[in-house]
């Protein structure tokens, strides 16, 4: 088994890894973890029949960045055995539903899905906002749940969240029906203030589309942003916002371990 996801700010990641290792006790092999951005994790796919991917929600749908990569490996899907993890910061209905349903098209077995909620990534927005006791708390309870799915799924009764019509119907109606634009194509709303810009540079190396580069020591955004907010969220002169007009809470999955 292997483990592949997409993580903003490292909730995906995290939850996967733990996922992982609940799993791997008392074996002797450990599973790998490829992030879909680096170029070994076709290989990986291809030679690995058994899947857990984990990805986080965005308005009930799947981010783009995601969604290409889906169609783009399209062929690499056929047969494979997955498990899907959706992390999110608000309940999303079918999270592991949506993205179970595009790679069935592909010809996968969905094995079962895990809804996580974890702390939010929206840094430029006040809603959802936790102290920082809370998102910790928030965290301990989404690794119990973790490895509780992952005992689960060892014992052949996986949990199977998202994956009902009414979940289905709860997250089209509760947030894909009006947000859907948002999320199928790239956006190009990511705002540079370039007066608190310092030309650091860390965003442009965060960034998973190369949206992001220095132009006269100042950074710049095209149009390909897959709202992932790893920028936001590690710029030191919190100069970047996406969704709202200034940076409320910044806040990587380190921050709550």
């Amino acid at each position: 088994m292997i483990g592949i996801y997409f993580s903003g700010t490292g909730n995906s990641k995290y939850i996967l890894d733990v996922f992982l290792r609940s799993y791997d006790q008392g074996k002797k092999a450990r599973s790998q973890l490829y992030t879909i951005e680096e170029p070994k994790v076709t290989e990986a796919i291809r030679k690995n029949e058994e899947i857990v991917f984990s990805y986080s929600v965005q308005f009930s749908n799947v981010p783009k960045i995601v969604q290409d990569f889906i169609a783009r490996h399209a062929k690499l899907w056929k047969r494979k055995k997955i498990f899907i993890i959706a992390t999110m910061g608000l309940f999303s209905g079918d999270g592991a539903g949506i993205l179970g349903r595009m790679l069935k098209k592909y010809g996968a077995n969905i094995t079962g899905g895990l809804h996580v909620k974890m702390p939010d990534s929206i840094a430029d927005e006040k809603i959802l906002k936790r102290t920082i006791t809370e998102n910790k708390m928030l965290v301990m309870r989404a690794a119990r749940k973790a490895k509780r799915a992952a005992k689960a799924l060892q014992a052949g009764l996986p949990p199977k969240d998202g994956m009902g019509w009414t979940c289905r119907f709860a997250g089209f109606f509760g947030q894909r029906l009006w947000f859907c634009q948002k999320v199928n194509h790239y956006s190009d709303k990511l705002k540079v203030d370039t007066a608190a810009c310092v030309g650091c540079g860390t965003c442009t190396i965060l960034c998973p589309m190369n949206n992001l580069k220095l132009v006269q020591g100042k950074a710049a955004a095209s149009g390909r942003c897959t709202m992932c907010y790893r920028c936001v969220q590690n710029c030191p002169k919190q100069a970047l916002t996406l969704l709202g007009k200034r940076v409320v809470q910044q806040g990587t999955i380190e921050k709550y371990l």
